[in-house]
């Protein structure tokens, strides 16, 4: 049984903690709004480099261009690791109109990554509108052969949390083609994931699944606001033809790399601890919120550590991915390098939910290690970040199967990321620096609390 002072010792000693934690933020926080790299880098590889596209030329560049800035951080090493990605072109601008006799119904389209193309010529034929795959299997093949199946379900404006929203209504644009395709239909339009009505169609992966290369139809995003006027246009005009044109390609898989950077741990070496974000992009924009802001935050991370002189016990890693978003390709090959050179990773942090404000994280964790995350929230709340849950970490650390591991993800406000996301207007002008400061300040924050007490 404790006595009462052991009971005050144990007081004493955690008050004293606290305070020391309580300083370290500030100071991490201070550091990172003062004397950040983040914005600056963020600037280049947007504007200078631009979308970043999974096996493209701007790609490469990337890679070459944040190696670089790592290079100069005065890190224990720096590194490439070979990762064969896809390579996918959109090729032309795509064209889409619903034909209403004597005049026309123009749409915004884009052709969702991965798709293929129509015919050279174009595609022609009626519309079936549908709002879910379960619908679309209770038509059958009868009534969708030979048809374009437009999937026109929104996300949901009733959910607060958007990703719940997109969640929701993203498998008729990961599925959709495939499961249309099986029906005999000759194409797919999809709505744009979207909570706002515009004239930006916002692509996104398609996945044909093991659907043979013959037998795979053309996928294209139609933006929101004219995704509402073809639904309305077609009830008056049911059988009017619709008419789109897409000639991208897949070129197979070539050569990339995961960037990565390294601190070797002072007191446990062999215990990695993660931070990253995906360096690959859609290629409508120039990628600043997805995920060029991941990218920069966890170099920043580093950068904090260095310049405020803090040097961690477990060996800490900022990577940067490549692929997440047609393939996965860089996760899944990291993981792959961890195991076979039989490496224990012990805490793992992601950003991919845009540079907006930080307000938590979510954690992949067990109950014990959640308790201690919970004594941590009140560090946090100085700074507006009160969100701390269970849920998904990210998809690129996903892969990560050592014994005993948390996962987390940084949580920024969420409320304009689909207004950006996967569209044309995911660029720089677009980034807060100052929120894009907090969220690497609130990420150095996490991974210097669990490197200070470590996992359960």
């Amino acid at each position: 049984m404790p006595t009462k002072y052991s009971l005050f010792l144990f007081f004493v000693l955690s008050t004293v903690s606290a305070q020391t934690d309580a300083t370290m933020l500030d100071r991490i926080h201070r550091t990172a709004l003062t004397q950040g790299k983040c914005y600056q880098w963020l600037d280049t590889l947007s504007n200078r480099i631009g979308a970043r596209l999974s096996g493209s030329e701007s790609a490469a560049k990337g890679v070459m261009y944040t190696k670089s800035q790592l290079d100069q951080l005065g890190l224990d090493n720096v590194y490439l690791q070979e990762v064969m990605v896809p390579k996918w072109e959109r090729g032309e601008k795509e064209v889409a109109y619903l034909n209403l006799g004597n005049k026309r119904l123009e749409l915004s389209i884009c052709a969702l990554g991965m798709s293929v193309a129509t015919p050279i010529a174009g595609l022609e034929a009626s519309v079936i509108e549908v709002q879910s795959l379960d619908e679309l299997k209770v038509l059958g093949s009868e009534k969708v052969k030979g048809k374009i199946i437009f999937f026109n379900r929104p996300m949901d404006p009733e959910q607060i949390e958007t990703f719940r929203a997109y969640g929701g209504c993203v498998d008729q644009r990961s599925s959709g083609a495939r499961e249309a395709g099986k029906l005999g239909a000759v194409g797919v339009l999809v709505r744009s994931m979207n909570l706002r009505l515009d004239d930006l169609p916002h692509t996104g992966m398609t996945n044909y699944g093991d659907t043979p290369e013959n037998l795979r139809i053309p996928a294209a995003a139609v933006s929101t606001s004219d995704a509402e006027a073809l639904s309305k246009a077609l009830k008056k005009f049911p059988k009017a033809q619709l008419y789109f044109r897409q000639t991208c390609s897949y070129k197979g898989e070539v050569l990339s790399y995961n960037v990565i950077g390294e601190i070797t741990g002072s007191e446990f070496p062999n215990q990695i601890m993660v931070v990253g974000g995906h360096l690959d992009s859609w290629d409508l924009g120039d990628g600043s919120h997805d995920d060029g802001a991941g990218c920069v935050q966890s170099m920043e991370v580093l950068h904090l550590f260095k310049t405020i002189g803090y040097k961690p016990k477990h060996t800490l890693r900022a990577v940067l991915f490549m692929n997440e978003e047609n393939g996965v390709k860089g996760g899944l090959q990291y993981e792959a390098e961890a195991q076979r050179k039989g490496e224990n990773h012990v805490f793992a942090l992601e950003s991919d939910a845009g540079g907006f404000a930080p307000r938590g994280f979510s954690f992949e964790i067990d109950d014990a290690n959640f308790s201690q995350v919970s004594l941590w929230k009140p560090l946090f709340e100085p700074y507006l970040i009160h969100l701390f849950r269970k849920g998904h970490s990210g998809v690129d650390i996903g892969p990560l199967k050592s014994p005993k591991i948390v996962k987390a993800g940084l949580q920024p406000d969420s409320q304009r990321y689909f207004d950006h996301h996967h569209a044309a207007n995911d660029t720089f002008d677009a980034v807060n620096k100052r929120e894009l400061e907090l969220g690497a300040a609130a990420m150095a924050s996490l991974v210097y609390l669990f490197d200070q007490y470590g996992i359960r």
